[in-house]
């Protein structure tokens, strides 16, 4: 099995640029515990996918060896830059760049300096993968997929991944619930926007840590829909495609508000 773990993990900046803040604090808790999760699976590579890196004409893929610089996140600016370092499994992104075409994605490889490398990718990298010292895949988010697309495009990336023999770590950056309080608010008391969008995360997580797969399946375009799930959720599609649905549990590492959107860190459980 080419997987060898798999998170869903939130793509706001807050729990790293204001950590200080306590429900941002308790989810950056979960992240790093996720990050120690990872580490400890020893995967060859990361396969990540996140719903910050927007595409409209082709699926694109990473293929810059290195990639390193200075973001500013266009919303949450206040709270200062955001370091990344990240290391590209080269060999990998460009089998999925030609294979794409076998189910009907026309793919482009991405490779020049100063590309814009989005908010979530470089916060899931800094607390799962600091200093990139894991070589990754990094795929973006098509607004024409669907969810049953995208999931394809996460087996095919495993799938290329066991074929070159490599253990992989699956990622898909993205929040639960997507609505967010348009106001200012009191950070510290920070909750989900709306009790129909938390019992909505909580359904979702319940039937992850069950390893409901049936259950899940059938909730999820409803969630999409009267939750708010953040890009119909299609970073839940990219991990269970990756994962060819099989997963045994989940563990919630850490759950809550984020400006009013709901961000959970999730471990799949996969025994």
């Amino acid at each position: 099995m080419a997987v060898v773990s798999a998170f869903l993990v939130p793509g706001s900046p807050l729990p790293y640029v204001k950590r200080d803040n306590p429900p941002w604090g308790r989810i950056a808790t979960g992240l790093e515990r996720a990050g120690a999760a990872l580490v400890q699976a020893k995967p060859d590579v990361i396969l990540l996918y996140s719903t910050q890196w927007i595409a409209v004409l082709d699926q694109l893929w990473q293929t810059r060896p290195r990639v390193s610089g200075l973001h500013v996140d266009e919303n949450w600016h206040e709270y200062g830059e955001l370091p990344y370092k990240l290391r590209i499994d080269t060999r990998l992104a460009k089998a999925c760049v030609a294979a794409t075409s076998t189910i009907g994605v026309k793919s482009k490889a991405v490779n020049y300096d100063e590309f814009p490398i989005d908010t979530g990718t470089i916060v899931a990298t800094n607390f799962l993968n600091p200093g990139g010292k894991i070589p990754m895949v990094l795929a973006s988010n098509n607004l024409y997929h669907d969810f049953a697309l995208t999931e394809k495009l996460g087996r095919l990336a495993a799938r290329l991944a066991n074929k070159q023999k490599k253990r992989v770590a699956v990622v898909g950056v993205g929040n639960f619930s997507g609505a967010f309080f348009r106001h200012e608010i009191d950070i510290a008391k920070d909750k989900i926007v709306a009790p129909k969008y938390d019992r909505w995360n909580k359904k979702i997580l319940a039937l992850l840590q069950a390893g409901d797969g049936k259950g899940l399946s059938a909730a999820l375009p409803e969630f999409a829909t009267k939750g708010q799930a953040d890009m119909g959720f299609k970073h839940g599609a990219w991990v269970l495609g990756a994962l060819g649905g099989k997963f045994t549990g989940a563990q919630v590492h850490a759950y809550g508000p984020l400006y009013g959107s709901g961000g959970a860190v999730v471990e799949f459980i996969l025994k």
